[in-house]
């Protein structure tokens, strides 16, 4: 009776909104909430059965908007936090959120942890490639040569990739949005709480003070038509302004062509497989980059089912359980001898 009146109930973006956000007017942070909004909309889990959660930072303001369960945390801890929010409470909905600076410099350590162990959290990474807060040092994500207060000179850096960094600690979900493109935003976050397990989804935004254009290439709907794919299991990886271009595979790596040209046709083109265990085309595919010829590539790049951490804690804890004498604290002290003292 209470499963099915749950079951029945409804929610509108309006149910998960609180306060009034404090971002600078123009910066990604404001997009993203909006969909954040809705998306929890539209999975329709209720409120109080989620929790959002997060480090320091700009972005990490986020748990103050939303009418939830929510945290903000110690700097680079965001995703230590969650795991045990988590673990404790398995039937919570976990938004872990958290700046590219406060997900993968501080809290660098936490976030491949997260992903080896396959925690089921719904991770958010806001890449703005900057340090917002602090007022415009470089971060993990800011390319070579980028000139900040941090590095006045340009840094001699090599950047994190998130998707690489992801991978590479054997991450089962990744998806990639960006913060303007609200429909795309949705559906990956839609897609991220399906997954059971540690899902990470990138948001390429902008901050409109320290690093106003990073990722204008892709950040209207024009721009997108231009230099990104969108990956959906299933279909062709087509791209361009009509999906005149395809995406094959050329020896180990990939290869833009176009289609009807240079005897390439539509059966040449690659068709996604989100959901193929073997991550070496997910990985070229999310990988490819602008100045590297590639278009970049939105949408659920990885999404494959694996064992999580917080499922097996607790079923161990009951295969251990089952085979003890005591089941509680109580039962514990009365398996020794007891003493009464008068």
């Amino acid at each position: 009776m209470v499963e099915n009146m749950i079951k029945s109930m409804s929610y509108t973006a309006q149910d998960y909104k609180k306060g009034q956000p404090r971002w600078c007017p123009g910066c990604g942070d404001h997009f993203f909430l909006a969909s954040l909004h809705k998306a929890m909309a539209e999975v329709g889990v209720a409120p109080h059965n989620m929790a959002v959660i997060s480090g320091i930072g700009c972005s990490s303001r986020l748990p103050y908007y939303v009418s939830t369960y929510a945290m903000q945390t110690i700097h680079g801890r965001a995703a230590a936090i969650a795991t045990g929010a988590k673990v404790a409470n398995p039937g919570l909905c976990v938004w872990q959120v958290s700046g590219d600076g406060d997900g993968l410099a501080i809290g660098g350590n936490h976030f491949i942890h997260a992903m080896r162990r396959n925690i089921d959290l719904n991770m958010i990474l806001l890449n703005n490639r900057i340090y917002g807060l602090t007022k415009g040092q470089y971060s993990p994500t800011s390319p070579r040569g980028f000139v900040s207060k941090s590095s006045p000179y340009g840094t001699v850096e090599d950047p994190f990739r998130p998707a690489e960094l992801c991978f590479g600690a054997r991450g089962h979900f990744f998806a990639r949005a960006v913060a303007t493109d609200a429909a795309g935003t949705v559906d990956i976050l839609k897609a991220a709480y399906q997954h059971k397990g540690a899902s990470v989804c990138e948001i390429l935004q902008n901050c409109v003070i320290f690093n106003d254009g990073c990722h204008d290439a892709v950040y209207n709907k024009e721009g997108r038509k231009k230099n990104a794919i969108y990956v959906r299991h299933g279909e062709k990886l087509v791209f361009g302004e009509n999906n005149e271009f395809g995406l094959v595979q050329q020896g180990f790596g990939l290869k833009v062509v176009e289609i009807g040209k240079d005897g390439y046709t539509l059966d040449d083109v690659l068709v996604h497989d989100a959901h193929c265990e073997d991550d070496t085309l997910q990985l070229k595919l999310a990988m490819m980059s602008l100045e590297d010829g590639f278009p970049i590539a939105l949408g659920v790049i990885r999404d494959v089912e694996a064992p999580t951490y917080d499922q097996a804690v607790h079923e161990q804890l009951e295969e251990v359980s089952g085979k003890k004498k005591y089941h509680n604290f109580m039962e514990l002290v009365e398996t020794n001898d007891i003493w009464e003292v008068k």
